[in-house]
């Protein structure tokens, strides 16, 4: 796949893979303690089969007791670093919160917001941008109900896919049923 760079705005080493050149951009951040590959079939699919250009970016080594706001100032920095003004936003798990949690705050950067799963939390949505949700069926640690829940609060912008069979680790499990889903969704147009 492709190598993992350092990004150090203002000394914070930010872990990120680059991936593609398309006209689709698409910022994926991972679940913690899955490291930056954990995403990284399902990113190169989107790259260099449906002509993504995707940005993995990992969470820093010494960003255990990061709040939301740290991790979205760095997710901020590094699309700043690369050109990226607008673009998809999404994650799995927590990663998907940090996602969530970027596009309330920065809702003029995002093409939408995609949900590898959705934690049950108190993180807004932003207003009128769609939003994907695939989930694993058989996830335990965040359950089908929290995506339908989300979904129900933004009713005709979310769109919910569930995989059969899946568990939390579905975008390793399910890799080309979650890639196939968010390159027809994203690309549709």
């Amino acid at each position: 796949m492709t190598d993992t760079r350092i990004f150090e705005p203002e000394g914070r080493a930010i872990p990120y893979v680059e991936e593609g050149d398309g006209p689709v951009k698409l910022v994926l951040i991972p679940e913690p303690g899955q490291g930056n590959d954990a995403l990284a079939v399902v990113a190169h699919y989107l790259a260099e089969e449906a002509g993504f250009h995707v940005v993995r970016i990992g969470h820093r080594a010494d960003s255990s007791d990061a709040g939301l706001g740290i991790r979205v100032d760095d997710l901020a920095a590094v699309m700043d670093h690369l050109g990226f003004g607008h673009a998809w936003i999404g994650g799995h798990g927590f990663g998907g919160t940090v996602a969530r949690a970027a596009v309330a705050a920065h809702p003029e950067r995002a093409g939408g917001l995609l949900l590898l799963g959705v934690e049950d939390v108190d993180v807004p949505l932003a207003p009128v941008l769609p939003v994907l949700i695939i989930q694993g069926a058989d996830d335990e640690i965040t359950p089908a109900a929290n995506g339908e829940r989300l979904a129900a609060a933004a009713p005709g912008r979310a769109s919910v896919k569930t995989l059969p069979g899946a568990g939390h680790l579905f975008p390793l499990t399910h890799v080309f049923e979650t890639a196939v889903n968010i390159e027809e969704y994203l690309d549709w147009d």
